[in-house]
């Protein structure tokens, strides 16, 4: 094969690599969706019911979002997750489970946007809403709105397919009513997950 056929395919290669990995970079316009599992820790002191104090165990489940680049940085994230399913119990004994349905609308900035990098971290705040439900009998518990916050990074494995790992922090607080008696359930879930981002 003579010189110039060796660096004509020499310049090919680099140009398909150069434009592989410029694809690989976030840029405005772009939409992703994610989906994953997701480990829940409530922490400790709970809340209280009536004066007595709450404990809410961890959970797991199953995680889903989507999102918007509206620049090369900065775009809008929406996600949730399937039912987490809390065991709880009190100092005086009782004890249940309740399920808690995270909803969260978030903006993230992207600091390696629009640079050519199979890595892109993000960190992200915004808006958590938290509805809960199947309550023991005669419980019941207001849903809550607080403050949340995300950092986390995509791991390009092709143009469009990412390893996605994440750690959110939300501030919980709602009103609890127990056959009359009232009380708050006060978390601040931090949330470690990972799955699967895929970019269009």
């Amino acid at each position: 094969m003579s010189k110039m056929k060796l660096m004509s395919a020499a310049v090919i290669t680099a140009g398909f690599a150069l434009a592989s990995q410029a694809a690989l970079a976030y840029n405005a316009g772009d939409v992703f969706v994610r989906g994953g599992v997701a480990q829940t820790d409530t922490g400790s002191g709970n809340g209280n019911v009536g004066g007595d104090s709450l404990s809410v165990d961890e959970a797991r489940g199953f995680t889903f979002g989507a999102g918007y680049l509206f620049t090369d940085k900065v775009g809008v994230e929406l996600n949730s997750s399937e039912k987490f399913e809390h065991d709880f119990t009190t100092d005086s004994g009782a004890s249940g489970s309740v399920d808690r349905l995270p909803v969260n609308l978030l903006v993230n900035y992207y600091p390696m946007g629009g640079l050519d990098s199979r890595v892109q971290p993000y960190a992200g705040v915004g808006l958590n809403y938290t509805h809960f439900s199947n309550e023991p009998s005669g419980m019941s518990i207001d849903h809550s709105y607080g403050a949340i916050g995300q950092v986390g990074i995509d791991l390009a494995v092709t143009d469009n397919i990412m390893l996605n790992g994440y750690a959110s922090y939300a501030d919980v607080s709602a009103d609890i009513n127990a056959a009359g008696v009232s009380g708050e359930v006060d978390m601040e879930p931090v949330t470690v997950g990972g799955g699967i981002t895929y970019r269009f």
